[in-house]
């Protein structure tokens, strides 16, 4: 941690060169304004919380790791639903020989990324209580610091421990809520328990401080109450509290109705969709992550890797009638053929190329208030939430009578309906579950062959293409609670660090 401070240190010198400027999309960071200069009003101190969350989208440290969201991307291409194409990027993290390795780029940038963002919020914290200027601001500016960095040590819990379902007492990271220096000694990891406490205690003080801050719309990326809920609820949930997660679930979504299916079908790049609770707003000049699209999108011509296609035992998951069914269709390029495309993603604007990223949907807050209820033996209320999504997609409601496990149902309907927002390889590690993959072959054990339509109207049979990766790096079977589906902390934290194991 020390160490690490020289680098914490240039993000929490974030600064103005215009302090009257609220608009987050018009403030650029820069490491050259001293603190007394940030901390005398606080409409400068809101800079600190704007310029930290430019850096947290914003701030490549390689192509393949654009920013905060490139943490999403790595979790969906560890998971099961994902087939990742060869191209550049991800191609590591899906064989699970890279997330494992503490000296590699991803491993440090992820850790780095999410410590800096605590670090700034604890300054924040700490300092905005003396700093003039309006009381109503300075508590919302306190309050969005406290929920950032909340979403920071949730984020954290979500890949560098097994859940609670496993035992809270496995140790996963440290806990840092004073701003450090840097003489500041690094801490040992706290456990998993701890961790959502500390996520859950933040959320609390968050709530009342934010209670009167009304966002503008065209503003999702601010965090404001409804934010605050949800990340609760995610916080509950996790941490094995089913009625507190269920309620604020509700209170989350109040307001975001569920998308129509044409809304459904329009590329997850608008920031205006009424059902998107939180998010991440690009322009063509501050576009960089959208670069994140590179990989998500897999039918815009311009979309560079391309590499995010489906598992076609994916497609088995959904009703034929499902308006998400649409979004499927086989790969035609000649590089790609065979492929099974999901078009769930696709650049706002295809020439600039420019798209909106979503952090938080209602569609996740039905989800979470039904397994929530289902986990809390409360069937009939967990079907209800359950179906008010399903009905929404057009999909069969789910009949208690038919059989199986509810639990089982929900986190399917999970992975359908959160396909590329982040959470396949979280759930596995927070439920106990298993990476399933397996090879896509017709019946008699050879290739399955599909029928390819292209541009002439004819056809073309070829082999359909699943997964590449179908075992560990060791040989071995994927299972539960797999050592390869945590992330490693990094070699420069472990080296720099000697009360990380204490």
């Amino acid at each position: 941690m020390k160490k690490n401070r020289l680098l914490l240190l240039a993000i929490f010198t974030t600064a103005i060169l215009a302090a009257c400027n609220k608009d987050f999309l018009n403030t650029q960071p820069t490491n050259a304004v001293p603190e007394d200069q940030v901390f005398n009003t606080v409409d400068n101190a809101e800079t600190v919380l704007n310029g930290t969350w430019s850096y947290m989208f914003e701030e490549f440290f390689t192509y393949a790791v654009p920013g905060y969201k490139s943490i999403h991307l790595t979790s969906d291409a560890m998971g099961s639903d994902v087939a990742v194409t060869t191209s550049y990027g991800l191609r590591d993290a899906y064989t699970f020989t890279e997330m494992s390795d503490n000296t590699k780029n991803r491993v440090t940038a992820f850790w780095t990324i999410l410590y800096k963002v605590i670090d700034n919020c604890n300054t924040l914290i700490a300092r905005i209580d003396d700093v003039p200027g309006d009381d109503v601001k300075r508590q919302y500016l306190k309050g969005q610091a406290y929920a950032l960095r909340a979403n920071s040590y949730l984020t954290l819990a979500s890949f560098y421990q097994f859940g609670i379902i496993h035992g809270g007492a496995a140790k996963a990271v440290p806990l840092y809520t004073e701003p450090s220096t840097p003489t500041t000694a690094g801490k040992g990891r706290a456990t998993i328990a701890e961790v959502y406490q500390q996520v859950i205690d933040d959320l609390l003080k968050a709530q009342p401080l934010l209670k009167n801050y009304t966002r503008d719309d065209t503003k999702k990326w601010k965090i404001d109450l409804h934010v605050a809920d949800g990340l609760l609820a995610r916080a509950y949930l996790y941490s094995g509290q089913y009625a507190k997660a269920a309620t604020q679930a509700v209170a989350a979504r109040e307001g975001y109705p569920l998308m129509s299916g044409d809304d459904y079908n329009k590329g997850f790049s608008d920031i205006s969709n009424a059902e998107w609770i939180w998010g991440q707003g690009q322009t063509p000049n501050q576009s960089n992550a959208s670069y994140n699209f590179h990989f998500l999108d897999v039918s815009t011509p311009a979309s560079y890797y391309q590499s995010f296609m489906a598992d076609p035992y994916f497609k088995n998951f959904f009703d034929s009638a499902d308006v998400r069914t649409r979004l499927f269709d086989w790969d035609t390029l000649p590089d790609q053929e065979g492929y099974l495309r999901y078009k769930k993603f696709r650049f706002r604007d295809p020439g600039a190329l420019v798209g909106d990223l979503v952090l938080m949907r209602a569609a996740e807050m039905y989800l979470i208030e039904a397994e929530a209820y289902a986990r809390a033996s409360n069937p009939a209320k967990a079907v209800e939430a359950l179906n008010a999504l399903r009905v929404a997609r057009n999909a069969v409601p789910y009949n208690l009578s038919g059989g199986g496990s509810l639990v089982d149902t929900i986190l399917v309907e999970r992975r359908k309906e959160l396909w590329g927002e982040g959470f396949a390889l979280s759930d596995i590690i927070r439920t106990g579950g298993t990476v399933v993959r397996k090879a896509f072959l017709a019946h008699d054990g050879n290739d399955s062959i599909i029928n390819v339509p292209r541009g002439d109207g004819t056809f073309k049979q070829i082999a359909a293409q699943g997964h590449r990766t179908l075992a560990l790096p060791d040989g071995t079977a994927f299972v539960p609670y797999s050592p390869y589906y945590l992330f490693a902390i990094p070699i420069s934290e472990v080296q720099n660090n000697p009360n990380l194991n204490n």
